[in-house]
């Protein structure tokens, strides 16, 4: 911990995969305004472990806060404080967060190094080269 004065990162509840994290100074975000807020958590990971930094169910249904880049990657190697980038989306209302705040969840992963190669072809599959919304889903004109 880089402030003795915050909480470690915490669990809420048994079995929960986030542990919190908690805003080391305090800001506020304007509407549609970011910022990047420092947790004072270093981290030492071993290889093959990566740390996600995701945004609050409650902070995004309660106050329209989310993270940026979310999921944010936290590789093995960084030994820096981890920062949560906020963005309030709400369109009229100002978010404070104070000093203390819980303010995103940091998921723990093993992961996987992939060997990359090239190829003239690839296998097939039932997907194909179906990008975005190739499985459907939500038709705005569809009768309901």
């Amino acid at each position: 911990m880089l402030d003795p004065e915050l909480p470690y990162p915490t669990y809420a509840h048994p079995g929960d995969a986030g542990a919190d994290l908690v805003a080391r100074t305090d800001v506020t975000l304007a509407p549609g305004e970011r910022a990047t807020v420092p947790t004072g958590v270093a981290i030492a990971l071993p290889d093959g472990f990566a740390a996600f930094v995701h945004p609050r169910s409650g902070l995004a249904a309660k106050h329209g806060v989310t993270v940026v880049n979310a999921p944010g990657t936290v590789d093995a190697g960084y030994r820096g404080e981890i920062a949560v980038t906020l963005l309030n989306t709400d369109a009229s209302e100002p978010v404070h967060l104070r000093r203390g705040d819980r303010i995103a969840q940091l998921v723990i992963q093993q992961v996987e190094r992939a060997r990359f190669v090239p190829a003239e072809r690839l296998p097939g599959s039932h997907r194909g080269s179906g990008g975005f919304g190739s499985s459907g889903g939500w038709d705005p004109g569809a009768a309901r």
